[in-house]
């Protein structure tokens, strides 16, 4: 077959419109092969000539979009040095755009003899068994597509799995359930419309493997953070084939969100690879040039291994850096996505050993002129020493909050203690990220999400429930600081389950009027249920899918009903910490009452009544205009709370705070009674039981 030299740059597979370039970076390489496979599986392979800068390049006339091809790479086989090379394993390109196929497995797809993986190579070949890398047309009519950049104390997030949202809904065709283009149905986009968020975060869409162990147990990685192509948009979402077409259906699904105001963010896992550790399988990185690719410690045959998954990317190398920064900005300017969650991000920036929050990788995020635009969200811990950063990360960047999640489950379900800590968390938490000029925006506020119980187990189970995973429930976290209201798991009793329909409102009204960015774990509006099940990665079944015929549609109606009083009203989502100064003279922008009307004390924090108390929110005391210089003003609210077992009555404060008020919620009485009469201040209101009021003052 006809070559030419082509060129070193870009990486990866470029069509032209005659023909294409391949190139790939290897500096372990000693001889790269390009293996072009036809309609049959029929292998060419082209020894390539041409090397610039450690990359091995050539041009294929009339190579055009679907054709299939991977890597062979000619080099060092040991690994007592760092070095896997072995041209028998047929490799997956970094840079693909697409992939067809899964792996299928089989001894032959690893790089060593599976009972000795410090011996010889193996040399069966392992293309058989091996998905292609495809060429891919790059050309899409994008019309008039543009990021709608939601401000970041607009946004609410939606986190959800693209196959679980719509895998068993009945008013999408069945050859869309399951994929982008059923995600972009419009009956999909009316319920996010419906529900009021702004932002829709996709569990991991990069192509992902499923791993042997799981196969073999008749599982699969339902999750995704199994990562194998990170430019490729994983073919088990597409409904229109794995030959590029799935490239054009992800761009069609983010054109139609775009449509309908709405972003996407995509959750990525850069942290480590579906190559496991020295025992794992040889697919892609590790054949290509292992010692660049991965971390390894001192005995180089191992890895360093920060995720708990068997490796750790190596971001002290430049190719590795490049490959990161190269996926990331092609994910914004070719498949105009809007942002990233990074998984497990402490392990983005360690030096060394220890977590440096002034890495390589971030300063090459600072500084990315498109990279540096979007929405970036850290999961601000890994499984290392010293992993846990919650707080930590660079200014540009909002976080995971893990402090939020803890704090607001122990509160509501009775946990003494919390008081002090409540406040700091529903006022943005401050004392996490104003030390470093960041605001409440860079609080990502959860209470439940993928990995853990969804909102509807929290008020159902004790323990969890993995029996399902085949790991005699050792699998999952023991802490899940969630309460079964009396009872574990499915009951009758109405009155177990108007208590746990109450629990779940208050954890809505909570995270919604908090200060900060509120995800809400896709499926929790519908009442969803893992059975209790809080580490459901391996349940591609109905465990994990959204049950659309058991809609909770009162939750629902609830969801909106609270997103839209937060978009409503500035006061909820200020893009500025509290000072408890006052405001033109009038009143503090807020105030924390007891149950008797009288402002709380320093000395009544530690010694206040646990999970019982109000805070007033001030609408006329935002300090930070709106896009066109004017002055913010809002009404004020006062929000009650009681998560203990016993109604509180709580007397209102003194007229200058608001002399009426109004019923906004309850959520022991949802919805509100038509009688609704008017407050006074001073006067007195019954809480219930694990209840929360909003009040709205209507006069002054």
């Amino acid at each position: 077959m006809r070559i030419w030299p082509g060129q070193p740059f870009p990486l990866g597979a470029y069509y032209d419109g005659s023909g294409t370039n391949f190139s790939l970076f290897s500096e372990a390489a000693e001889m790269v092969e390009l293996c072009l496979f036809d309609d049959d599986r029929q292998e060419t392979r082209i020894e390539l000539d041409e090397v610039d800068a450690f990359c091995w390049h050539g041009y294929v006339p009339n190579a055009m979009p679907g054709q299939r091809y991977g890597w062979r790479v000619h080099g060092p086989y040991n690994p007592s040095e760092g070095n896997r090379c072995n041209p028998a394993k047929l490799l997956i390109d970094p840079y693909t755009k697409a992939i067809e196929g899964e792996v299928r497995w089989d001894p032959a797809v690893y790089g060593h003899d599976h009972d000795d993986p410090d011996g010889p190579p193996n040399t069966h070949d392992s293309a058989p068994f091996m998905p292609l890398s495809v060429v891919h047309n790059p050309y899409f009519d994008w019309a008039d597509d543009r990021h709608p950049r939601i401000p970041r104390h607009e946004t609410v997030i939606y986190e959800v799995h693209v196959k679980g949202l719509t895998h068993l809904h009945p008013d999408i065709d069945e050859g869309l359930r399951g994929t982008y283009a059923g995600l972009a149905s419009p009956v999909i986009i009316e319920h996010f419309q419906k529900l009021g968020v702004t932002t829709v975060e996709l569990l991991p869409v990069h192509q992902f493997i499923h791993d042997q162990r799981l196969v073999e147990r008749g599982l699969s990685n339902y999750w995704g953070y199994n990562s194998i192509g990170y430019l490729a948009p994983h073919n088990g979402y597409s409904s229109s084939g794995q030959r590029g077409q799935q490239v054009g259906e992800f761009k069609a699904m983010v054109k139609a969100l775009h449509q309908a105001g709405i972003e996407v963010i995509l959750d990525v896992v850069y942290n480590h690879t579906a190559e496991g550790n020295e025992r794992g399988p040889m697919l892609s990185f590790k054949g290509i040039d292992n010692a660049a690719y991965y971390r390894l410690a001192d005995d180089r045959r191992r890895y360093m291994d920060y995720t708990g998954t068997g490796n750790s990317l190596n971001m002290r190398h430049p190719h590795v850096l490049q490959l990161i920064m190269d996926s990331l900005r092609y994910w914004v300017l070719d498949m105009h996505v809007d942002g990233f969650r990074f998984d497990l991000a402490s392990t983005l920036a360690r030096e060394l050993h220890d977590v440096d929050r002034l890495s390589a990788f971030f300063d090459l995020i600072q500084q990315d002129p498109v990279v540096s635009q979007v929405k970036l969200i850290a999961e601000p811990w890994d499984v290392g020493e010293g992993g846990y950063q919650v707080g930590n990360f660079p200014p540009l960047w909002s976080e995971w909050n893990g402090k939020y999640r803890d704090c607001i489950r122990d509160f509501w379900r009775g946990q003494g203690g919390t008081l002090g800590e409540f406040a700091y968390r529903l006022t943005g938490s401050s004392d996490l990220y104003a030390s470093n000029g960041r605001k409440p925006s860079a609080s990502i506020n959860f209470i439940t999400a993928h990995d853990g119980f969804t909102l509807a187990d929290m008020a159902a189970y004790n323990d969890k429930h993995n029996e399902a995973n085949g790991e005699d429930n050792r699998d999952g976290t023991d802490d899940n600081r969630s309460w079964n209201c009396g009872v574990e798991g499915p009951t009758d009793d109405p009155a177990v389950l108007e208590l746990r329909a109450r629990q779940q409102r208050n954890f809505l009204v909570t995270l919604l009027l908090s200060q900060g960015v509120p995800m809400i774990l896709g499926g929790d509006e519908l009442g969803r249920t893992q059975g209790g099940n809080n580490n459901a990665y391996c349940q591609d079944n109905e465990v994990s899918w959204f049950a659309w015929d058991k809609v909770d549609e009162s939750l629902v109606e609830f969801v909106g009903m609270v997103v839209g009083l937060r978009r409503d009203h500035a006061v909820f989502r200020r893009r500025r910490f509290f000072e408890g100064v006052a405001i033109q003279g009038s009143v503090t922008d807020i105030a924390w009452f007891e149950p008797g009307g009288s402002e709380m004390t320093e000395s009544d924090w530690p010694s206040g009544e646990s999970g019982v108390l109000a805070v007033f929110l001030n609408g006329e005391g935002i300090p930070t205009p709106d896009d066109r210089g004017e002055a913010v003003t809002d009404d004020s609210f006062l929000l009650l709370f009681n998560s203990g077992p016993e109604a509180r009555t709580f007397q209102l404060p003194a007229a200058k705070w608001g002399s009426e008020w109004q019923r906004e919620l309850d959520t022991g009485a949802y919805p509100l009674p038509d009688d609704n009469p008017a407050l006074q201040a001073g006067g007195r209101v019954e809480v219930g039981a694990r209840t929360t009021i909003v009040l709205r003052r209507v006069a002054q």
